[in-house]
This record gives C-alpha cells, structure tokens and sequence, in this order.
C-alpha cells in the first residue's frame, strides 16, 4: 500500500468530455439565436448555415453530458431532418419528414415503456384528430397518408414525453405545435405573422427541453428503473 492510502480512494479519473459542456451549450444556443434572427430577417445565406448547426451542437452537449444513446440519435435524425427541408423540393420534404420520424421512435425507444396518464392521452387524440380535420382539404394528395401516419407518430412522441416529467412533456408539446404550423403552412390554412420564426423558435425550445428532460438527474430510460451520470454530475 502506498502512502497516499489504498487504491480504492482514489479520486477517478476526470471525463475530458466535461470541458465541452458549457461551449457547447453557449454555441447552441448562440447559433439558435442567429438562426432566428436570419429567419426574421427573410432567411439568406445566415439561416443556411445556422440551421444545420443547430442539432449537432445539441447532440455534442447531450455527448458531453454523457447522455443515453437514443437521445443522442434523436437529435442527429433531426440534423437531418433540419439539412432537407431546407430544400424547397417535394422529395426532399418527405426525406426531412422521414428524418424526424427516426428520431421520433428513437425519443419513444428513450421514454421506455413508462405508463403515461390518461387524460393527456385523450387530449391528444382529441386535438390530433380535430387538426387533421381541419388541414384535411388542403393537403396535397401525395402527402396526405404520409402526412396523417407522421402525426400520429410525432402525437405519440409528445405524449410519451411527460413520462421524463414537466420539462421534456412541454419539449414534446412545442415539437407538436413547431410541426402543426408548417403543417398549416402547407394546407394554406390561417398562420401567425412570422411563420417561420415561430416554427423555428418552438422546435429549438422543443429540442433543447427535451434534451434536458432525458439528462435530468433521475430520468428514465428503456428497461432500468433511473440512470444516473458516471462520474460527478456536470451542470448546464
């Protein structure tokens, strides 16, 4: 035994990955700011290249923060996501929309199997059902069946958010209205001024929230009971 006490005493090894914490959350969220100043603005060359920035910088925080995989995969498939939708093209939409699907199922593979409450439930479906009727005629016929079984998935992942608690269910929410918009949007229904920044800004907050949901101390995962951080915990 040496003379600085057993083994077993020592202090662990520091996880060089905590040094990124904070840039990388300061980054994302200064990116998120620009990008939404682009979009007030009318787009251009600023919005072009913030957007794509947004979700790698979120999913390098989640990394650094040592988060669970799915969440890490949600928000890269929302990378993609981001990247062909900004092409003004109908193939690319369906891609894009396809991008967030993946990372719907990767958020519900992280919610785990949780039994949410009813009553958002039912509200849900209330509300889901009463917009899908209203944008109905407006759709285009090609994306109307891809649109309605993609809502049903982003309306599952919203309600399965609360089982993380307050803060992801109101991500899960935000992510529906942030969709709903450009869903009205593309129906040529009745929308706020400035479209695109509130769609924007809603998807940002929806992301960033249910990324600090899914790290809080105690969320749950697939299969265990909580997860905790190895090491000590780091701070937003």
């Amino acid at each position: 035994m040496s003379a600085a006490g057993p083994l077993t005493n020592a202090a662990p090894f520091p996880d060089r990955r905590e040094r990124f914490v904070r840039p990388l959350l300061a980054a994302f969220l200064a990116v998120s700011a620009v990008d939404l100043v682009a979009v007030l603005a009318g787009g251009g060359p600023a919005h072009l290249i913030a957007k794509p920035l947004l979700m790698p910088l979120l999913a390098g925080y989640a990394a650094a923060r040592r988060g669970p995989r799915p969440l890490i995969a949600a928000l890269l498939c929302g990378w993609v996501g981001d990247t062909f939708l900004l092409a003004d093209a109908d193939a690319a939409f369906l891609i894009g929309m396809g991008g967030f699907a993946a990372g719907h199922l990767c958020y519900l593979r992280l919610f785990g199997r949780t039994r949410g409450a009813l009553l958002p439930a039912v509200v849900y479906a209330v509300v889901l059902a009463a917009f899908l009727a209203l944008i109905w005629d407006g759709l285009p016929a090609g994306l109307r069946l891809p649109l309605t079984g993609y809502s049903l998935l982003l309306t599952a992942m919203a309600y399965r958010s609360g089982v993380l608690g307050r803060c992801a269910a109101v991500g899960g929410a935000l992510f529906l209205l942030s969709d709903a918009l450009i869903a009205t949007g593309i129906a040529d229904r009745p929308q706020p001024p400035a479209p695109g920044f509130w769609v924007m800004l809603t998807y940002v907050a929806a992301q960033l929230l249910l990324t600090l949901g899914a790290l809080a101390p105690g969320a749950r995962r697939p299969g265990a009971g909580t997860w905790a951080y190895r090491g000590r915990r780091t701070g937003i």
